[in-house]
């Protein structure tokens, strides 16, 4: 009987000491700067020059690896050299992942088996959590994962002698493959969808109707880290315009001009067909050229700017190009809610007869990101 209690109480002992070891916590990591100022927290990140630190007391702090005289983590980190060109797993086999510590402007990456291998700070690219790192390597998520967006609704209603109703609502979304700024991209999906619908009735006149429908679809492929080639397709319903339906395909190629951490901006030249159809006049087909740009801009307080711009000139009829126009900001409000306040201005040279050619549109709704 002896022997069995005693069993019972080493197993329990030894089940305990089992889960205590499971539960324990990582010790924080540790940044000390040349001056002796220490920070307690972990470590965020490495880009370039500089390092990211979020600490208990200071937040998160980026300064540059000059200033470090120390660094401790007991979390896992890739350390990726400059000019290390990275595509898939074969390639990040000799990448050292493991603990770091830092001295003397040299990383020592401890892995959990092999040696412990240095990289100097002055030749380090990028020094990114060990699980992003595998995630990114490993397999390409599905083609449901990984979306970024927005959706956006709008209402306005008046009840008075005239009885008026607008309502708008937009979904975009992107996917850029690899998503990790430490990784060349491959592939970018890009998908809009909008919609304005009003409403203006007045006792013994007819009903004022506003309809505009617009979709669109892009693919890039990178050739390099600016230049990439793409398809479209895009299609346009505007009542305001006597436009039934406007279809657009074609595809073109792309240049990254301007590739900031708060700024981007991309340049596109295309080859599409149009095929137009107009309320009581009959279909056009038309081949053209699009110019077009889209900027993003990040401002302060975490609001962001949008711009896009579509020239569109035909070569079988001169008389019929047009343009749009967008330009956006969105202005963070509690949580992943946001204000969005966006100009839309689409230009048909021949609408149908009757109609003006351009169609404004001014909208304020309010934005839930996705992601």
């Amino acid at each position: 009987m002896y022997h069995v209690r005693m069993s019972r109480f080493l197993l329990f002992i030894g089940c305990a000491a089992l889960v205590y070891g499971q539960v324990q916590p990582k010790a924080p990591d540790t940044l000390v700067f040349t001056n002796g100022e220490k920070l307690i927290g972990h470590l965020v990140k490495s880009t370039g020059s500089t390092v990211t630190f979020k600490s208990d007391n200071a937040g998160t702090v980026t300064v540059d690896w000059s200033k470090v005289q120390e660094l401790h983590s007991s979390s896992r980190f890739a350390v990726i050299k400059k000019g290390t060109e990275i595509h898939k797993s074969e390639a990040a086999a000799d990448i050292p992942v493991g603990t770091v510590t830092v001295a003397n402007q040299k990383i020592e990456v401890t892995p959990q088996t092999g040696a412990t291998q240095t990289v100097t700070t002055a030749d380090t690219g990028f020094v990114v959590p060990a699980a992003s790192f595998e995630k990114a390597t490993g397999e390409g998520p599905g083609f449901f994962q990984d979306w970024h967006g927005g959706l956006t609704g709008g209402l306005s209603l008046v009840e008075a002698t005239q009885t008026s109703q607008t309502y708008t609502s937009a979904v975009a979304m992107a996917r850029t493959e690899p998503s990790e700024d430490w990784l060349d991209k491959r592939n970018r999906t890009l998908f809009d969808f909008n919609v304005a619908y009003g409403k203006v009735t007045e006792p013994g006149s007819p009903d004022i109707k506003t309809e505009i429908v617009h979709f669109d679809f892009e693919r890039d492929e990178y050739l390099s880290k600016r230049l990439f080639l793409f398809g479209q397709a895009a299609f346009d319903h505007n009542y305001s315009q006597g436009l039934d339906l406007q279809q657009l395909y074609g595809g073109g190629i792309g240049y990254v001009a301007v590739q900031k951490p708060n700024q981007q901006l991309d340049i596109r030249v295309a080859g599409n067909y149009i095929d137009q159809n107009f309320s009581g006049s009959p279909n056009k087909s038309l081949v053209g050229i699009t110019f077009g740009d889209t900027y993003t801009r990040k401002l302060a307080h975490g609001i962001t700017f949008n711009q896009g711009l579509l020239l569109i000139p035909t070569i079988n009829n001169t008389n019929d190009y047009s343009g749009v126009f967008n330009a956006g900001l969105v202005l963070p409000t509690y949580k992943r809610l946001s204000t969005s306040v966006t100009m839309l201005d689409t230009f048909l040279n021949d609408p149908a007869p009757g109609f003006k050619k351009n169609s404004f549109q001014l909208s304020v709704g309010l934005t839930y990101v996705l992601r």
